[in-house]
């Protein structure tokens, strides 16, 4: 598409016999390569009988777009794709590549099993564990336990901490985050952890007023408050830095990052820790 040409509206259905995950990170990585596209995104899941899918295709009818999907049964695949061909509807099998590589390589038909990919097994339960530890060490809660913690992070207010949190939980990861606040220095035991990774994030005084300011105007608060002063949120990011130099924490910015990028970045710290960790032993 030719930059400056005009918005596209595109309907998206997203159709899996799972919980559609995903089919949600494809269609994202995918809509990031193209520009000008105003995506309506319609998910369809959990669709593992005929009697359903006819549902579902008859609300795609009424809104057509491109349809992709993820369906192992063959007799609700083949409704759907007839479906689509009747409607002239194009339609895309997202997975089929990876299972057609992987069944030439390894010499074995794929199993025919709806949601296989989130069976209820070890891992899935490390996850929730995760995610609950999470969500229990928010905002400086739980001290007594951070160092159950795989990540800890701690940066000034607004500074991504909690989001960036509940998407490494989600990743399998125990994280507690921490405020650091002029006023109210951080307990003792945080300079005490050693088995979690510390990570500081910071950003730029301007973007974290702007953040700043859109908080306040969704909790339909006005006027100017230290909260969102030039002066006293450079002094913040200050303070936070200088805690950052001085305990020799990784620091990351996170001013043009994204929540996944921030993410990546922890993960790959994690990963480089450990590597150095294992390195040492014998």
């Amino acid at each position: 598409m030719q930059k400056g040409s005009a918005l596209i509206r595109l309907h998206l259905h997203l159709l899996s016999d799972s919980t559609g995950e995903t089919l949600e990170a494809i269609a994202k990585a995918g809509l990031a390569q193209f520009e000008r596209v105003e995506t309506i995104k319609h998910f369809w899941p959990m669709v593992r009988s005929e009697g359903h899918l006819h549902r579902v295709v008859a609300e795609i009818v009424q809104r057509p777009g491109l349809v992709i999907y993820t369906l192992v049964d063959p007799k609700i695949r083949h409704a759907l794709e007839e479906a689509c061909r009747k409607h002239s509807l194009p339609a895309v099998a997202a997975l089929d590549p990876v299972f057609d590589g992987l069944s030439r390589l390894l010499g074995q038909n794929v199993n025919v099993r709806p949601g296989r990919q989130h069976v209820l097994d070890a891992a899935y339960f490390a996850r929730v564990d995760a995610i609950q530890y999470t969500i229990a060490h928010d905002d400086g809660v739980g001290a007594e336990e951070w160092d159950e913690a795989d990540v800890v992070l701690a940066g000034v207010s607004r500074s991504s901490k909690t989001p960036t949190s509940i998407y490494l939980a989600n990743r399998g990861y125990k994280v507690a985050n921490i405020p650091l606040v002029v006023e109210s220095p951080p307990p003792p035991i945080l300079y005490e952890l050693t088995r979690p990774l510390i990570v500081g994030l910071t950003t730029t005084p301007d973007r974290l007023i702007q953040i700043r300011r859109n908080r306040l105007l969704s909790l339909n608060q006005t006027g100017e408050t230290p909260y969102i002063d030039q002066e006293a949120v450079a002094a913040e990011l200050a303070f936070a830095r200088r805690i950052f130099a001085d305990k020799g924490w990784p620091v990351i910015d996170v001013s043009r990052r994204s929540i996944e990028e921030t993410a990546a970045a922890i993960i790959n710290l994690i990963t480089e820790r450990r590597d150095r960790t294992e390195g040492l032993e014998p």
